[in-house]
């Protein structure tokens, strides 16, 4: 199947790493978005991560149900039944997760991904993010800690964070943060190593002055080699094999050459939002705009069904938001690098 199983997931992370390309990590709301997502991977022939934040899966839940939980297993069930028409793979995973959230979004998840297993199913989401990067970073591996070993009880690979992205993003808003809260440390790098490598595999957003949100260029001041320098500190003490998997948050906007610079140091996964939330509605507002009479019903005229379908302008907003995908995959390096069919 498409969706990837753990050992799957697994085998695209170490051949990212060992190839020096990431995967875009694509956030979804809708049926639409996903078809998006999996025409990209499948037109670049690159496999790929589609993941689903708390307001996702508000938003995916409906309005009165308004359940992120509830949400988020609709659209990962939904991406394990389209995903199989498709001949690369994809994984599932969740966006940032505070403390807060874990009782109400996190374990049903992770629940929902029991009884799949019991049921002779794959987990229904290859990787989780909790984002403890709120609270002071003993307390955040504390949680960490008990989290990662209920994942791994799952073959769930857990994604954790240390320094906080800036910026607002889908209700995760750290924009008054000071500069130095944007940059993990190398002391921190080691730290969340030591505390988590023996409980099972991580993934790690370790922050080098990344933003959410969409800026004029020069105003974010990205330093891919506090990527660099942390993963120094870790193999200095533990060896080469104790190189990280690292994840890039804030991918939108970004330059090309820091892009680039932060596959040498270990990045697998870069977070596209922003700039395919653009692309999604950039062409609806076009079609609105060429087709106003018809869209509208104006002076008591009936207006043109054919242009006020949403089908009509959904179809341009996936292929729209495909593209853009396809140029971070580019960008990423990862596409006609599927291992689909290897493994």
């Amino acid at each position: 199947m498409p969706v990837a199983t753990p050992q799957q997931y697994e085998a695209m992370i170490d051949a990212a790493q060992k190839g020096n390309y990431a995967y875009p990590a694509v956030n979804i709301t809708s049926i639409t978005t996903i078809n998006a997502a999996l025409k990209a991977f499948a037109d670049a022939k690159s496999d790929g991560i589609i993941q689903v934040s708390t307001g996702g899966g508000q938003f995916a839940s409906g309005l009165n149900v308004n359940d992120a939980a509830f949400g988020a297993i609709v659209l990962a069930e939904a991406t394990h039944i389209l995903a199989e028409k498709y001949d690369i793979l994809v994984a599932l995973h969740t966006d940032h997760c505070h403390p807060e959230k874990v009782d109400s979004f996190l374990k049903p998840l992770l629940e929902a991904s029991r009884k799949r297993i019991a049921d002779g199913k794959g987990p229904l989401f290859q990787s989780h993010m909790f984002d403890g990067s709120v609270v002071a970073l003993d307390e955040n591996l504390e949680l960490s800690k008990t989290l990662i070993k209920e994942c791994a009880e799952l073959n769930i690979i857990l994604e954790v964070e240390a320094g906080c992205v800036g910026g607002e993003e889908d209700g995760h808003d750290t924009s008054g943060l000071p500069a130095e809260k944007l940059y993990t440390t190398p002391e921190d790098m080691l730290e969340v190593y030591e505390a988590l490598q023996p409980l099972g595999r991580f993934i790690f957003a370790a922050t080098f002055g990344n933003v959410h949100g969409a800026y004029k260029p020069g105003a974010v001041q990205l330093k891919p080699t506090i990527l660099r320098d942390g993963q120094k500190a870790v193999t200095d003490k533990h060896g080469e094999g104790a190189f990280m998997d690292l994840v890039f948050h804030g991918g939108s906007g970004s330059e090309l050459s820091d892009i680039r610079e932060t596959l040498n140091y270990g990045v697998i996964k870069m977070n596209i939002d922003t700039d395919t939330q653009y692309a999604f509605t950039r062409p609806v507002v076009t079609h609105i705009c060429e087709n106003i009479e018809g869209v509208l019903k104006i002076d008591g005229e009936v207006g043109n069904k054919n242009t006020y379908d949403p089908r009509s302008y959904l179809k341009k907003a996936e292929a729209n938001m495909a593209a853009r995908l396809v140029q971070a995959c580019d960008d990423l390096c990862s596409t006609g690098k599927t291992i689909h069919g290897t493994v």
